[in-house]
C-alpha cells in the first residue's frame, strides 16, 4: 500500500502556536523530514517510533540538497510510511512545499498540506504591531531577500515604491542583502520611515531592534542580528506604542 506524505507547518518555533492538525500530524507520522528551523518543543509530539530525519534547510548556511529531500519523501511514500515533511514556518510561504507537492503528485502520491503560522506573521505580531492600519498600511507585501532563480536581484526601489503607497514591506532572508536591500528602498522612501527586524521570532531568545531605512543596515550590523529575522519596513511601525515600550528594542535616530 503506498503511503502518504504531509507537508506540516511548525510555524515560527514556538510549540504553542502548532494548530492542533499539525500536532495530530506529526503524533502519527512514521517518518518526519524535519527542517533546521523546527524546534524540538515541536518534535517533542513525534511518537517515539517514529525515524525522524533532519534535512537542514536555512537561508545562507549548507543545506541537503532539494532533489535528495524530493527522492528520500517519494521513497519512504511509497514504501508505505506516513511520511510529515515538517518545516519552520508554513509550507507554502518560502518553503519550497508548492514544488514538493507537484513532483510527488506526479508520481500518484496523495499529498495533504497543513498550514502553520509564517514566521513574518509571529514576528510583526510579536512588536504588539499589526500588518495593516486602517491610518497607516492598506496591505502587505510578504517578499524574500534572495536573489531570484535566474540569479538577479530583486528590484527593491519598485518595491519601495509600493510601500510607499501604504504596503507594509515583511522581507524573509533579508539580512545577508541588507547593504542592497536598504540601498534600492530608499532610492524611493525617505530615509526616515520606520523599519524594524525581528531575529528568531516568537522564541525565548527573540531579538528585536527598532530603526529607520536610513540606519537599517548599520543596525543589523552592529547588533550582529543574522538568521533567521524577519525585517519590517513601513508606516504601520510609526506611533506604534511598542516602539517606545518593548523589551530589549533599540532604537536609532
Amino acid at each position: 500500500m503506498i503511503g502518504r506524505v504531509s507537508l506540516v507547518g511548525a510555524g515560527p518555533g514556538d510549540p504553542e502556536l502548532l494548530t492542533f492538525k499539525a500536532a495530530r500530524a506529526i503524533t502519527r507520522a512514521t517518518v518526519l523530514l524535519v527542517d533546521d528551523l523546527v524546534s524540538d518543543g515541536v518534535l517533542a509530539f513525534a511518537n517515539a517510533a517514529a525515524r525522524v530525519i533532519h534535512v537542514g534547510k536555512r537561508g545562507g548556511c549548507a543545506s541537503t540538497p532539494q532533489a535528495f529531500i524530493d527522492k528520500l519523501m517519494l521513497a519512504e511514500a511509497l514504501k508505505g510510511e506516513e511520511v510529515v515533511r515538517l518545516k519552520g514556518g508554513d509550507p507554502f510561504m518560502f518553503g519550497r512545499g508548492g514544488e514538493e507537492a507537484e513532483r510527488l503528485r506526479a508520481h500518484g502520491i496523495t499529498v495533504d498540506v497543513v498550514n502553520g503560522i509564517t514566521s513574518g506573521l509571529a514576528a510583526i505580531t510579536s512588536l504588539g504591531v499589526p500588518f495593516t492600519h486602517r491610518e497607516h498600511a492598506h496591505g502587505v507585501i510578504f517578499v524574500t531577500g534572495h536573489a531570484r532563480a535566474d540569479g538577479q536581484a530583486l528590484h527593491w526601489p519598485t518595491l519601495g515604491a509600493a510601500a510607499a503607497q501604504g504596503l507594509t514591506l515583511v522581507i524573509y532572508m533579508g539580512v545577508s542583502a541588507i547593504d542592497t536591500l536598504q540601498a534600492g528602498l530608499q532610492q524611493v522612501l525617505p530615509a526616515h520611515t520606520p523599519a524594524a527586524v525581528v531575529q528568531h521570532a516568537s522564541l525565548p531568545q527573540q531579538r528585536q531592534v527598532f530603526c529607520r531605512l536610513g540606519t537599517l543596515a548599520a543596525q543589523i550590523h552592529f547588533k550582529a542580528i543574522g538568521s533567521p529575522a524577519i525585517i519590517i519596513v513601513g508606516d504601520v511601525l510609526r506611533g506604534m506604542s511598542s516602539l517606545s515600550n518593548s523589551p530589549g528594542a533599540a532604537r536609532a535616530a
